[in-house]
This record gives structure tokens, sequence and C-alpha cells, in this order.
């Protein structure tokens, strides 16, 4: 098998992937980079076989529906509701709320913080992905998923705070090792291990590829309840480890 994370960004000098190998051994990582346009990605999704993308894949669905209210003159929805809980739902989707509600940090907006802009190029990538025939579902069930770095780490017992900062930046090696000691070892080339423990962007797009195996065996959490599965395929959804790492060498 072979799975691929993408730490997408707005722009490609700053979007990297890893592409791990999975057999019998320890996992391989067969490709980590940086810089990576749109057609590089789409090239590289259609050689993998599951994709965790760190970025969200859609809106909350009653964003969408008060933009489109605004735009029509429709009269601004949810007048009769308190002010702050209603923005909140504008600012959050299920996914993120059902993070919150389990005591992660706040995720970032994907209606009000700068991470729509990354949306925005996800969008068009899960766009040319499904007019290339590879059917996307953006609850997961198809070969891509989302993946959340920060919190996927910390379902595994480690510690992501502030490791994407200048200051904590110097955390990276000492948390890249953790990762390969719960998962047994992985291979990489010393190039390959300088750019994941000096490069968050390189960092996060190997523990995306993490999460799309742990997605690939079954080893993430769905969507629980009818709401959210319905809001899933149009929000996304993030897909969170709810096994340990050793778990993901399979049987």
């Amino acid at each position: 098998m072979r799975t691929l994370g993408i730490d997408l960004a707005a722009q490609p000098s700053n979007t990297s992937s890893c592409a791990i190998g999975w057999g019998a051994g320890h996992p391989v990582v067969l490709e980590l980079h940086s810089g990576l346009d749109d057609a590089t990605l789409i090239d590289e999704i259609s050689q993998s076989d599951k994709v965790g993308i760190d970025a969200p894949f859609g809106w909350p669905d009653e964003f969408v529906d008060a933009v489109v209210a605004h735009r029509d003159r429709a009269g601004w929805p949810g007048g009769s509701e308190d002010q702050d809980l209603y923005r909140f739902h504008l600012s959050f989707r299920a996914t993120d709320r059902r993070l919150i509600e389990a005591g992660a940090r706040r995720p970032l907006s994907v209606s009000t913080d700068l991470i729509a802009v990354v949306a925005m190029r996800c969008a068009y990538l899960l766009d040319r992905l499904a007019a290339s025939g590879e059917p996307v579902d953006r609850a997961g069930l198809g070969k891509v998923i989302e993946a959340y770095p920060a919190p996927a780490l910390r379902s595994w017992g480690l510690s992501s705070v502030g490791y994407k900062s200048r200051v904590g930046a110097a955390r990276l090696p000492s948390l890249l090792d953790r990762v390969e000691e719960g998962i047994g070892g992985i291979e990489m080339t010393p190039t390959q291990r300088a750019a994941a423990a000096g490069d968050h962007n390189c960092f996060d797009a190997l523990v995306s590829s993490l999460v799309a195996r742990a997605a690939a065996l079954g080893l993430t959490q769905p969507p629980q309840s009818a709401e959210e599965r319905d809001r899933a395929v149009r929000e996304g959804w993030i897909h969170l480890p709810t096994n340990p790492l050793g778990d993901l060498l399979g049987p």
C-alpha cells in the first residue's frame, strides 16, 4: 500500500507531501518534498492508494446558507437565535465542533480565518480529481480523507503544542523520534529525516500520510450521528486515529 500525506498551503512554496510504502517490514518514506503545484499534487494522488490532505474539505452549512441569503437579500438567517451561538455555528463545521467538545484545541475556522484560502485551493483540487474520474467523498469513504496533524498526534498520546512556532520548532526532532518509536521505526534517507525534523510542513505531510494509513485500515473516527454523516458529505470530516501508532503496521 502507498499512502500520501499532503500539507496543503495557499501557495506551492509551502506545500509539502510525503508518500509512504507499507509492506511486511517497517514503513518506508518513498518521497518527501515541498514546492508542489496543483498538477504535481494531482499526479501524486493518482499514484497513491489512500491520501490524507491537511486542509478543510468544505464550509459550515450555516455559513453557506447565510452568505447566500445575504447575497439574495433574503434576510439574515438565525435572527431569532442567540447570536453568539449562531456565529459559532457559522464559524465551525460539525467535525470542528466534535473536536472542541472532546477538549481539543479550537481548530482554525474555515469561514473566518486565513485557512479559508487553503480550503479554496483544496476545493479546486477535489474538483479536478472528480473531473478526472476519481470519486471524491468529503466524508472520507473514497481515496482522499481530511487529516489534521495536531489532534492526530494528540490521539496517539503525543503533545503537539507549539511545534510550528519559531521557538517550538526545536521540538520537531524529538517529536519525530517519538512518532518513530510509536510505530517501531520508519525508514528514511538522511535528507528525508532532516526535512521531517526541520520543517513543520514536511513533518505534517508525514503525519497526514500516517493518518491516511489509519483511515485505510478503518482505524479513524467516522461521523457518529445521522446529522454528522449528512453534514460530512458537504462540510468534510476530520479523520482522527482511534488506535495506537503501532497498529498502523496492520495484522
